[in-house]
Parts: C-alpha cells; sequence; structure tokens
C-alpha cells in the first residue's frame, strides 16, 4: 500500500452572468458607494440583507428600502486551519456570521486584523471597506471586517439569530 494521496489539482472554472433583479440593484449600486442596502417587511418588519424582494417569512414583497450599518455582531464564526489548493488568505483564519447593525438576518464575512483567539461571539465588528475606486458592486467592496474595540453586545441580543 502506497502513500495516502493527499490532494489532487483538477482544473475547472465556472463563468456565469447574473442579472441582478428590482430588489438587489439598489443593494449592489449601495456598495460602490460604501453603503448596505437592506429591505424591511411591510408586515413584519423585519430586515433583510441582501434583499431578497420578499419576506420569507410572511410571503409579502418587501419594497421599503433601508440602509443598515457596517458595524455588527459576530453571532457565530469557524476557524479555519485546514490549507487549501489557491487559498488566498494566510491561515489560521476566520469566517463568522455577523449580524450587521439595523438588520434581523446575519451575513458570513471573513475576520481580519483580529487575532484568532480574540474571536468570539458578541464580538463587535466593523467593515473595512476597498478603497472608492477599488469598490465594485460586489461583495468584493468589503474587504473584512475587523474588531471595533467595543463592548461584547449581550448574548440576549443576538441570541434569536443564531
Amino acid at each position: 500500500m502506497g502513500d495516502p494521496i493527499k490532494k489532487i489539482i483538477t482544473p475547472m472554472s465556472l463563468d456565469y452572468k447574473i442579472t441582478p433583479g428590482h430588489a438587489a440593484t439598489p443593494f449592489l449600486r449601495g456598495l460602490v458607494d460604501g453603503r448596505l442596502m437592506a429591505q424591511r417587511c411591510p408586515k413584519c418588519s423585519k430586515v433583510y440583507i441582501p434583499p431578497r424582494g420578499s419576506c420569507p417569512t410572511c410571503a409579502v414583497p418587501t419594497e421599503e428600502e433601508v440602509q443598515v450599518s457596517d458595524r455588527g455582531t459576530v453571532t457565530t464564526f469557524c476557524v479555519v486551519n485546514l490549507p487549501f489548493y489557491g487559498q488566498a488568505v494566510e491561515i489560521p483564519y476566520v469566517c463568522a456570521s455577523v449580524l450587521l447593525d439595523g438588520a434581523d438576518i446575519s451575513f458570513f464575512f471573513l475576520i481580519q486584523e483580529t487575532p484568532v483567539e480574540e474571536v468570539r461571539m458578541g464580538l463587535r465588528v466593523e467593515a473595512v471597506w476597498a478603497p472608492p475606486e477599488e469598490r465594485t458592486p460586489s461583495l468584493e467592496s468589503i474587504k473584512y471586517f475587523r474588531a471595533t474595540g467595543e463592548a461584547d453586545a449581550p448574548f440576549d441580543s443576538f441570541k434569536e439569530h443564531l
């Protein structure tokens, strides 16, 4: 029996184009301007980002545009220690669900500029934006999130969003 196979390289790519609809367009345009645009449900008042065009709970259209903060709270996170082909971030690194202030659903982002061992549930974080001239209508306009230095959010403030 030989050595175990640890990796294989399989070159492939998937090219596609997405045409954003009525709900996604203001969100994508907002990213270029350094703003996070969401939509509020007229029935339950939940704020969804990115906007979906309808409330998944109430099944009604969401048309009210609202801006949410680019600061938020880490609700859950994962420390990545496993290297992989094409990796662009040095391990270990953290991916986290961030509940943005003013939103009712978490967003998944990279956490940087914060030691891995200091990332925790309740950690207050802020977006680090790409320079204005590098922003595009994509989430790549946000480079990552980092700790703000604020006191941790109490568990009761985000427990319903896990």
